[in-house]
């Protein structure tokens, strides 16, 4: 397949209904019932949250359209989003997600006793990258939305 010449940047607010349809080729139905999607309701596709005082990211739902996957895309939009909380300070993401493909970017699980999501999920999929060494110990208890305007 040829080379896809790709253009990331940041989300406008015309984006909107562009990625509902996306997250609906994307994800199906079904992505309201999800965890990840409840702590986004209302928010950005890198939403600020909140755990025991800390500060930090939600990133997510990554949604490639499936007639571009296995092209690099995800892969790319991962790489912008995660320079870009490191590039503003950020010291934590956090992530529900397939942990062999979030693994090569530093990513691993949540142990229980850190953080609690809003909703159930497999431990196995909440996955978290200190961007800040030692981040993820001031972050602790439930994790909530941070609503912006």
């Amino acid at each position: 397949m040829p080379a896809l010449s790709l253009v990331i940047r940041p989300e406008n607010p015309d984006d909107g209904d562009a990625i509902e349809r996306l997250h609906a080729r994307a994800f199906g139905p079904g992505r309201y019932a999800r965890t990840a999607f409840r702590l986004r309701e209302g928010s950005v596709r890198m939403a600020p949250v909140t755990a025991g005082g800390a500060g930090f990211l939600a990133l997510g739902p990554l949604a490639v359209d499936p007639s571009f996957s296995g092209r690099g895309v995800g892969t790319a939009l991962m790489r912008a989003s995660l320079a870009a909380a490191t590039a503003a300070g950020e010291g934590l993401v956090i992530l529900v997600g397939d942990a062999p493909f979030y693994a090569r970017f530093g990513f691993s699980p949540v142990l229980a006793e850190h953080l609690v999501l809003p909703g159930p999920v497999d431990p196995a999929r909440f996955l978290a990258l200190e961007l800040k060494p030692g981040f993820l110990a001031t972050a602790r208890g439930a994790v909530a939305a941070i609503r912006t305007g």
